[in-house]
């Protein structure tokens, strides 16, 4: 690639970012003339002059790499695969963490909300879902909004729907990832997706502190959930940075009670009713 590829890279995420040449250059140390060098092809950064501008910028490990691939230098952070024995220690903590939450629903996902580990909670979640949703890799989006998913089950699908395309586009917006790009684009072809964003857009007055997650169980009963996302703190390699933990908890004390009784081990069929 040529040097301008790398200044162009960088001052796309500049616009990302929403950072002016002045604010990055005095975070870094360097002057804004010498970053409009950089920007412009001008002048070639050294390795450690990209490290520190994508620093500056929060710019995701993946994204790191292709900035020193740009600039002509070798990547940095190694991309593990999640058995690699180097990975062993945090995979051992994130089943442990998998492990303590039952009897609530735990997943692991990686940068595209793929499902690459869950507790037997969130497997009963999906019991009974179609094969093609369940993968492999089955993705936390397409098992929430497909029609053929937990759509269908989901009681406040409009306001959960909403929810979860808010919350894609604003990951799309932070780290550019084109895979992203694409699954949002999937999923909000599916029916009644992108009426639900759009209603997201103006949320009721009197909303509650957190949007749970309604679903409808066997015996027509209700499951009520809200979410947390859990990352690790310190990674240098991507895979490491990219995965995060999804535990679910009960937003209400009947279905604390359901998820501690096994209810929903048929949440995969119909409710009655």
């Amino acid at each position: 690639m040529t040097e301008a590829a790398v200044g162009t890279l960088l001052r796309d995420w500049r616009a990302r970012r929403r950072v002016s040449q002045l604010d990055l250059s005095s975070s870094v140390g360097v002057s804004a003339r010498h970053l409009s060098f950089i920007e412009t092809g001008r002048s070639q950064p050294s390795a450690e002059m990209v490290l520190a501008l994508a620093e500056g910028l929060d710019v995701p490990l993946r994204e790191r790499n292709t900035l020193l691939l740009a600039a002509g230098y070798a990547p940095r952070y190694p991309s593990r695969a999640l058995d690699d024995d180097a990975l062993a220690p945090a995979r051992a903590a994130v089943q442990r963490l998998l492990d303590a939450h039952d009897p609530y629903p735990g997943l692991v996902i990686d940068r595209c909300w793929n499902i690459v580990g869950s507790n037997a909670a969130a497997d009963a979640l999906t019991a009974g879902m179609p094969d093609c949703l369940l993968g492999p890799p089955a993705n936390v989006y397409r098992l929430s909004l497909h029609p053929d998913g937990l759509a269908a089950r989901t009681l406040n699908f409009e306001e959960w729907a909403g929810y979860l395309l808010h919350q894609l586009r604003r990951t799309i917006a932070l780290t550019g990832d084109p895979a992203l790009q694409v699954l949002y684009e999937e999923v909000r072809g599916y029916p009644g997706v992108a009426a639900a964003a759009t209603a997201w857009n103006a949320p009721p007055r009197n909303a509650s502190l957190l949007v749970p997650f309604q679903l409808a169980i066997a015996g027509g009963r209700r499951l009520a959930m809200f979410t947390t996302l859990t990352t690790f703190g310190t990674p240098l390699d991507v895979t490491l940075a990219e995965l995060a933990v999804e535990l679910f908890y009960p937003a209400d004390a009947q279905s604390a009670a359901l998820l501690r009784g096994d209810a929903i081990e048929s949440v995969g069929q119909p409710s009655a009713g």
